[in-house]
């Protein structure tokens, strides 16, 4: 089983990459995260490896990092998501960014991948969040940890006022991870128990400055 390779970029396309290895070339498909970490053909890389095997195909799948690498390997565990459609999801969707697009409920941010609609989208969230449950709104790090995720720190059962702000916030147009990230920022910085129009203000303040 192949879990790193080292090696020569000998050739670069849209989503996979030919790493030259003591002169056996082998075929990897990554991310355009991934993709976009490479500089050019014959830069020499080190690049981390999951393995699918099958009875007619060895498919290789490349990651600049672990975090991402263990992202695919937890996505791939959702019903009707394939190796393909994760690495899609990973090009849209950067891993720091994803415990907050599954706390949130935020299936808009997975239809964005080619291959993912409203119904896998929602199946993605559904089947994940329990996996990312136990996190505190607003600390979203080191969520994934040897091939699990691990506990981070976004409370999802956020108070009432927390919730009309994000509810506010979307109706002003702002996408829901936005909202969801933004309030739980806003929650952690504040007082104890700041009323929706300090939340909702607040939360402005720190969405203007992305």
């Amino acid at each position: 089983m192949i879990a790193q390779l080292q090696g020569t970029v000998a050739h670069i396309d849209i989503n996979e990459i030919i790493i030259d290895v003591g002169g056996v070339g082998y075929l990897v498909s990554v991310s355009s995260r991934t993709l976009g970490r490479i500089n050019s053909v014959g830069e020499y890389i080190k690049i981390l490896i999951e393995t699918h095997v099958r009875e007619d195909q060895i498919s290789l799948f490349g990651f600049i990092d672990l975090e991402e690498k263990n992202w695919f390997k937890l996505l791939c565990t959702v019903q009707g998501v394939g190796a393909k459609v994760c690495l899609n999801i990973l090009s849209v969707i950067p891993p720091e960014q994803l415990p907050i697009a599954i706390a949130a409920a935020d299936k808009t941010a997975f239809t964005r991948a080619d291959g993912v609609g409203p119904k896998l989208g929602t199946r993605i969230v559904t089947e994940l969040k329990d996996k990312v449950a136990k996190f505190e709104l607003g600390n979203i790090s080191n969520v994934v940890d040897s091939g699990k995720v691990a506990k981070a720190n976004i409370n999802i059962q956020a108070n009432n006022n927390n919730s009309d702000a994000i509810s506010a916030l979307i109706n002003l147009g702002y996408g829901r991870s936005e909202a969801f990230s933004a309030v739980g920022q806003a929650a952690k910085e504040l007082d104890n128990e700041p009323s929706i129009e300090k939340i909702i203000e607040y939360s402005l303040k720190l969405l203007s400055k992305t």
